[in-house]
């Protein structure tokens, strides 16, 4: 077992040990040293972990095995079909965030695969990139549970993305993408904590732990609102990501739409 595979079982085991007993669990001093000389530091560098522990791939996968089986949110566990992870080139230079998984996501196990995710593709592809190229993801890797026999999908809850998001932050370290494209307001919440209207917030470039990072509307939102206006300034948007990526557009790119 992995060292975060198994410090992660610790956890949940001494999580459990405290909630159902009248003792808080303890360690003496030589185990916390021991334990002090194992863990990896902090400030760990991606590229010599890369190194010494094998690829990119490896590690997302490591970080997979976790998230499968992760059962943090129990309401979101138990009314999970699977959890959806991310998708596409661990070397990627561009990395796509979303808020949740919705329903096709969470039958299929894979981001944006439903009429929003075909949205993606299409900008994806009109950007010059394939959908293998980039890498994709949510907040949120279980989809939000809804009453049965409801329909569409809720919005995480902060305490649900507090408690998902160092899986993300995991995610983005091994990756490191050049830019991050935060998909609707959810995803900005997810990853900056800031809340806002996405008339205030899109078009303009914020950081995330010193990666340029890019706020856009999410594709659901263009698929309610079909106006021309709206499904332009997404693509300003992507026109200045393909800048930052010094990715070189086309006279048609420039004046294309959705």
């Amino acid at each position: 077992m992995q060292f975060p595979q198994a410090l992660e079982t610790v956890l949940q085991m001494l999580e459990r040990i405290r909630s159902e007993s009248a003792h808080h669990p303890c360690a003496s001093r030589n185990a916390l040293k021991a334990f002090n000389l194992t863990a990896p530091p902090s400030n760990i560098d991606i590229g010599s972990l890369e190194n010494s522990r094998g690829s990119k791939i490896d590690m997302l996968a490591s970080v997979q095995s976790r998230v499968a089986v992760c059962t943090k949110c129990s309401h979101l566990a138990s009314s999970r079909t699977q959890t959806v992870f991310g998708v596409g080139n661990p070397h990627a230079e561009i990395m796509f965030i979303g808020e949740a998984p919705g329903a096709d996501e969470d039958a299929q196990g894979e981001p944006f695969v439903g009429r929003a995710g075909q949205l993606l593709t299409k900008i994806i592809r009109a950007m010059g990139f394939a959908r293998e190229d980039v890498y994709i993801a949510n907040i949120l890797k279980c989809r939000p549970d809804v009453p049965a026999g409801s329909f569409g999908n809720r919005a995480p809850t902060p305490q649900e993305m507090q408690t998902c998001r160092p899986y993300l932050l995991e995610q983005i370290r091994i990756i490191q993408p050049k830019v991050i494209v935060a998909l609707g307001a959810v995803a900005v919440e997810g990853l900056l904590g800031t809340r806002g209207t996405m008339r205030d917030l899109r078009g303009r470039w914020n950081s995330f732990d010193g990666t340029p990072l890019m706020i856009t509307y999410h594709p659901a939102y263009l698929l309610r609102n079909q106006s021309p206006s709206e499904k332009r300034k997404v693509w300003e948007d992507m026109l200045q990501v393909m800048e930052k990526l010094e990715k070189p557009i086309s006279e048609r790119q420039y004046s294309y739409f959705l």
